[in-house]
């Protein structure tokens, strides 16, 4: 069991809605965390959304990330011939 401190707009919310609903403010918090963590176990995250994506389109050619100044110095050259 753990305490929370929160703003007094928050409490009063709170308050409000625990007598609206006839509920305590403690079944107002845990319902609330409930929903809160549903929503985001239920959230994908980026990675998850693309997995199936990367590496799907290679090059083949696994050092580019090494070679790009080289590559880039390459490419002028190509453009402005001494």
């Amino acid at each position: 069991m753990f305490s929370v401190r929160l703003p007094d707009d928050l409490e009063e919310k709170i308050k409000i809605l625990s007598e609206k609903k006839n509920l305590s403010k403690s079944e107002i918090v845990r319902e609330a965390l409930q929903d809160y963590m549903t929503k985001d176990e239920a959230t994908e995250h980026p990675y998850d959304l693309g997995r199936d994506l990367f590496g799907q389109h290679s090059s083949g050619d696994g050092n580019l990330s090494e070679t790009y100044k080289k590559r880039i110095k390459e490419k002028i050259r190509e453009k402005r011939p001494d």
